[in-house]
């Protein structure tokens, strides 16, 4: 039996003390600022036209996009839990943000991130981010699911360039009025769109390091501009945009609109806290760090507080800048501050020149974003769980879309809750001393030798995630999205397991997953410190023995692999 793994036993406020002062206090110089500049400028190229295109989708100007990308994205590394977090405006919000501009006005949507932040701080001090990253991955899967078709289907009148007066926002009467308005397609439109889609598609497939959001974007004005082409842009629909951050002010609060809004705050902390969470997991399996999960809730509340305060859109970690803050070298909180100044220069040299932005590229952005959110491999996975794991799919997934996300996720929830108390209820009982929930850990201890080191150590073709705590949940659909965001698949892959003391049927599905992609991509796996309990399910469900897949007790096992 295993003994109980240590409990960090220090003061209460340390796990509430920034990544950034932790990082400054062990020592910061030249070179690590070096590093985190080039990493800053590489998020900082990849959040421009995503942050306008979301902020435009959400039912607002482009401007507000950035300017939450600059005021949330700086606040949320300062002040945040992990390392290497990127925050700003992010795909999960466009639904209930559109929904609260429809119904309350945007001074609603202010006062409604305002509440979320508030709500989010109090979560963190109340310690429940250590529970929240355990959302159960059906929910999480069909909601992500639903926001991706909405958002895409959102896009159809830029994409085709139709001529509505006024999209519906419902689901379904939104396709039939396209239907009604096919005959107003502007071929300039669509063209300019499928030419931008198409150069993001190629750019990540043979340039994956390559800006391709940037790339098409600017491709896309030079045409129109040169061509002299009769579409919608930035310029003719939003006029010029301000090139300064505006002034801090405080919303105007009424209490009968505070009542009203409760429940859009409470989904948009929700999103905030389980996307910020799930990135900064992400985060900790890429580089063997661990982030305090507390502490990174109350940075996302006083992120969207500052947001709220100039006029910005909710704002939470996005996983995708994050891994993209991670490859391009960045070793601290620094990197995502720098990415917010760049964001902000950028704003300001750049405000004359973005009204020629045709909004069918932004369209084609989005439709990417739509599809990288929409887990179709995840989805289908899902399909071929117990009936009770895709009744929660379905459910989720079908609120989602056709009535409201608010819905969604109460019931999706509710319905986990009650399958996994059922499953709970028929399980064996085993006696164990490990601790199932992993806390946050306290930064003033003595760190655990060699985590970090692991990355630095990795040869050339070689890459390495790592989980800790049970997997299951929310955990497992993140290896799914690993080698999506690595780029060019390693020759040799490395999973480190030894965290990890119990693994359930859809931590196994998502690992068989994995398994075969790495097979198609020619890519060997290696997990490293299977427990034998974890060994034996693995073994029960034929996932193990397999060719391809190395089982190896240590890290430098694995890397004599290659």
């Amino acid at each position: 039996m295993s003994a109980r793994a240590p409990v960090a036993t220090g003061p209460a406020w340390h796990l509430f003390v920034p990544k950034l002062f932790i990082v400054l206090r062990r020592g910061y110089g030249v070179a690590q600022f070096r590093k985190d500049a080039v990493a800053g400028l590489t998020v900082a190229i990849v959040a421009l036209p995503l942050a306008m295109a979301l902020a435009i989708a959400s039912g607002t100007t482009p401007d507000k996009g950035l300017v939450t990308a600059v005021v949330a994205g700086f606040l949320i590394s300062a002040l945040g839990g992990s390392r290497f977090q990127i925050g700003g405006p992010t795909g999960a919000f466009v639904v209930v943000v559109f929904g609260v501009i429809a119904n309350h006005g945007y001074q609603g949507l202010v006062v409604a991130t305002a509440m979320a932040g508030v709500l989010l701080v109090i979560a963190g001090l109340a310690r429940l981010g250590t529970w929240i990253k355990y959302i159960p991955l059906p929910v999480v899967t069909g909601f992500t699911s639903g926001i991706a078709v909405i958002i895409a289907s959102s896009q159809v009148a830029d994409l085709l360039g139709l001529s509505i007066d006024k999209v519906p926002a419902e689901f379904v009467a939104k396709w039939g009025t396209y239907a009604t308005h096919l005959d107003t397609v502007n071929y300039a439109a669509l063209a300019v769109a499928i030419v931008a889609l198409a150069t993001i598609i190629a750019l990540r497939r043979f340039a994956p390091k390559w800006p391709g959001f940037l790339i098409a974007v600017g491709g896309a004005s030079l045409a129109a501009w040169g061509l002299g082409l009769p579409v919608d842009t930035i310029g003719s629909r939003f006029g010029e945009l301000p090139s300064t951050l505006p002034m801090p002010q405080w919303p105007r609060i009424e209490w009968q609109q505070v009542r009203e809004l409760v429940p859009s705050a409470l989904t948009i902390a929700f999103l905030a806290g389980v996307e910020s969470l799930l990135s900064a997991v992400v985060a900790d399996g890429m580089t063997g760090r661990r982030h305090k999960s507390n502490c990174e809730l109350v940075a996302q509340g006083v992120a969207n507080l500052g947001s709220a305060l100039f006029g910005g859109l909710p704002a939470t970690g996005a996983i995708a800048r994050t891994a993209t803050n991670i490859r391009a070298g960045a070793v601290s909180p620094v990197a995502g501050m720098l990415h917010a100044a760049f964001l902000l220069l950028f704003m300001m040299a750049l405000a004359p020149l973005t009204r020629y932005i045709p909004l069918a590229s932004l369209a084609a952005v989005l439709m990417v974003v739509a599809w990288n959110m929409s887990e179709v491999e995840q989805f289908t996975h899902l399909m071929s769980a117990p009936a009770g794991d895709r009744l929660v799919l379905l459910t989720t997934f079908g609120l989602t879309v056709l009535v409201d996300l608010t819905v969604a996720i109460e019931v999706g929830v509710v319905l986990a809750a009650v399958l996994f108390m059922h499953r709970m209820a028929e399980a064996v009982q085993q006696q164990t001393q490990e601790r199932l929930i992993v806390e946050d850990e306290d930064d003033f201890a003595p760190a655990a030798a060699g985590a970090y080191d692991r990355r630095r150590r990795l040869p050339e073709g070689v890459e390495t995630f790592e989980l800790r705590g049970p997997f299951f949940f929310g955990v497992a659909n993140l290896l799914g999205d690993v080698l999506d965001r690595i780029g060019q698949p390693p020759t040799l892959f490395v999973l480190v397991l030894s965290e990890v003391p119990i693994i359930d049927a859809t931590g196994i599905g998502a690992l068989r997953s994995f398994a075969d992609r790495c097979r198609r991509d020619g890519t060997r796996l290696a997990l490293v410190g299977l427990r034998p309990s974890a060994r034996q399910a693995l073994e029960r469900m034929n996932v193990l023995p397999r060719n391809d897949v190395v089982l190896v007790d240590s890290f430098d096992e694995a890397i004599a692999l290659q």
